[in-house]
């Protein structure tokens, strides 16, 4: 490797050929298929290492990397990392798409991007001495999370912030810091060639002013601007003159007839909101002040342009229109949503403001209507089934499926399912049985001595009720009538009618009951003959239908079903029904006269039956038992009452018949 400069002809003036010197090393690196490494020597491979150093080997500096993946409760500003000061290539990158969003602030407070529950655009936005570019995804499709990226160096400590709604998906964060006795990024980001670089360019700045006339005669005579190429330091280069050695140009002779002057500003940067410019001055005669070459003025006595600012005045506030929501359905008609902000801009920066700034304007509508797709509809496939039971109440089904607008079927989940068709539903296919319903016995007996009779109503109805052990009435209708005396009559011989009983039934159709017997009448008392004795009378009817007044609703009741037990205590249950007079379903009966629809019964102990046969013929058959040898023939004859007793209580069924 050499210094191409040492094989090139060069000039007495130096420094004045600086310019073209570099520009013929780089077309001979050209020529001869060369590069020019980032110490500036042809032929040579360094290159800046990620901490900036020429020909580094990434150990002067610390990568700091990790992923914040903690779980959040709380909605809001959650603090994910700190970023040091002096920090370079900073990336904060959510590792997946999420409703969350990042924010940074200085540790001053100040807020850079997302602060104060306002949610800025994707963009550049300065702060902590360099530029963040934030980048929010914004494609249905895309499932790349929002991130911060900066090259830095930062010149004070940042906090990076999640607004936390969702689950967090995860947070990478990454960032190079310096380590001790390195040279700062930042200077190495604003290095020169020629400059000195990890000492491997040595060169002193030149403060004379003339330098500087001869660096901007040089940039004259190449037509590039100053500052770009490297400036060679004197007395690096062998004190002979070579033979194509190229002529300095004479600058024109400079006096004291002329001076600088200014003559007006540069254009304002920006027409409002604080911009920035600068004095324009010119070379111009002492005496007549008119406008000469710049080469009669001494170039070290030219004042330097300071900035300044212009047009203070804040431009005209402006609604700021953010990008839209993803459409709430994935099908039909949906709503997207995007943020509105009344922002102005001022000093380069542009601040959020109150909404009233912009009243000027008509501010964009915030929502709007959507639709990706058109959704699927619930199709019926078939008809309905048969029902599951022939005869009372049972169910049916039929097919009802999801499909797409194009004939798919899809799933259910595709479709709104508070408008899916029942595909399952009951139905009645008539009753199952049928039983006899019993009003309670009359209170009253028909005769008023002897022998009488009390009376019920008797009905056959459908049983709707499957759970109870009942079946079809059949041609065994319970009686409706019950004999019944209440004591022996006195009377004479004749044919004797006593008086009409009250009516069986208190309402409804009923009966009344007299006594007809024949007797000999005696001084004082009757006989009773037989009634063969009164044969030749006619006698008198003993019997006759009756009928007070409507009844109204009655209870009518089941016959009590068989105990569920025969002993130690069962239940058996009868189905209670309030029917009115034409004999049809009524609430009008009294409830507290209702009788009961179920009860306990057969509650005395179970005596289990005893073999004579089954004894245990040794003393020690509990050990059999423990031992269960039961199981085999012996042992269940030779003790045979400890084994039957283990058996029936394992069996569950000790004590039942």
């Amino acid at each position: 490797m050499y210094r191409c400069i040492e094989n090139l002809p060069f000039s007495v003036t130096l420094l004045l050929y600086a310019h073209a010197i570099h520009l013929l090393c780089k077309a001979a690196g050209e020529t001869v298929g060369m590069s020019i490494g980032c110490d500036d020597y042809l032929g040579s491979d360094k290159v800046i290492d990620k901490c900036g150093i020429c020909g580094g080997d990434n150990t002067a500096c610390k990568v700091v990397s990790g992923v914040f993946k903690h779980t959040l409760t709380n909605l809001g500003y959650h603090k994910i990392v700190e970023i040091p000061e002096g920090a370079t290539k900073i990336n904060i990158t959510e590792m997946s798409k999420s409703n969350n969003y990042l924010a940074l602030r200085s540790r001053s407070g100040r807020s850079i991007i997302n602060g104060n529950w306002a949610i800025d655009r994707p963009g550049r936005y300065e702060g902590g001495g360099t530029m963040f570019i934030y980048k929010r995804p914004n494609e249905i499709s895309s499932t790349a999370g929002e991130s911060f990226l900066a090259d830095g160096p930062t010149n004070e400590v940042l906090d990076v912030y999640m607004i936390h709604q969702q689950p967090n998906p995860g947070i990478h964060y990454e960032y190079i810091i310096p380590g001790d006795n390195v040279i700062s990024p930042q200077l190495l980001a604003h290095r020169r060639p020629g400059e000195p670089l990890n000492g491997q360019l040595g060169m002193a700045e030149s403060t004379n002013h003339e330098d500087e006339d001869l660096h901007r005669e040089t940039d004259t005579l190449t037509g590039q601007p100053a500052g770009t190429f490297p400036v060679i330091q004197p007395g690096r280069f062998p004190s002979h003159q070579p033979e194509n050695q190229v002529p300095a140009v004479q600058p024109p002779r400079q006096n004291r007839e002329h001076n600088w002057k200014q003559v007006g500003k540069t254009e304002c940067t920006t027409t409002c909101g604080k911009g920035s410019q600068y004095p324009v001055f010119h070379c111009v005669n002492r005496i007549t002040h008119e406008e000469v070459s710049e080469s009669y003025c001494d170039s070290s006595t030219k004042p330097i342009p300071e900035e300044e600012a212009c047009n203070l005045f804040p431009c005209p506030a402006f609604w700021d229109i953010g990008e839209w929501s993803e459409c709430s359905k994935t099908c039909g008609l949906g709503m997207q949503h995007r943020q509105i902000l009344c922002r102005q801009m001022y000093a380069n920066r542009t601040l959020t403001v109150q909404q009233y700034r912009c009243h000027h304007l008509e501010k964009p509508e915030t929502t709007s209507t959507c639709q990706l797709k058109i959704c699927s509809e619930w199709q019926i496939r078939t008809e309905w089934t048969s029902c599951s039971v022939p005869c009372g109440v049972g169910q049916r089904t039929r097919d009802v499926k999801c499909v797409s607008n194009l004939g798919d079927v899809v799933d259910d989940e595709e479709c709104n399912m508070k408008l899916r068709p029942n595909d399952i539903e009951n139905c009645d296919m008539g009753p199952c049985a049928k039983s006899w319903f019993l009003t309670e016995w009359s209170d009253r007996c028909s005769a008023e001595c002897g022998d009488g009779v009390r009376t019920r109503s008797v009905v056959c109805m459908t049983n709707h009720v499957s759970s109870l052990p009942l079946e079809g009435c059949g041609n065994n209708r319970p009686s409706e009538t019950t004999p019944c005396n209440n004591g022996p009559c006195a009377g004479k011989v004749e044919w004797f009618a006593g008086g009409w009983t009250q009516c069986s039934t208190e309402c409804g159709s009923g009966t009344q009951q007299r006594e007809v017997v024949c007797v000999r009448k005696t001084e004082g008392t009757f006989e009773v003959l037989n009634p063969y004795e009164c044969s030749y009378l006619e006698k008198p009817p003993s019997q006759q239908s009756c009928y007070l007044k409507p009844c109204g609703s009655k209870w009518f009741h089941t016959e009590w079903s068989t105990c569920s037990r025969s002993c130690e205590g069962g239940f058996r249950v009868r189905e209670v029904r309030c029917l009115s007079d034409d004999m049809i379903a009524s609430t009008q009966c009294d409830p507290q006269l209702k009788p009961e629809e179920k009860e306990s019964c057969n509650m005395q102990d179970c005596i289990p039956e005893v073999d004579e046969n089954c004894k245990d013929k040794y003393y020690n058959c509990n050990v059999v038992v423990q031992a269960r040898l039961c199981v085999y023939t012996y042992y269940k004859t030779a003790c045979c009452a400890s084994c039957t007793r283990v058996a029936n209580r394992q069996s569950g069924f000790l004590g039942r018949r």
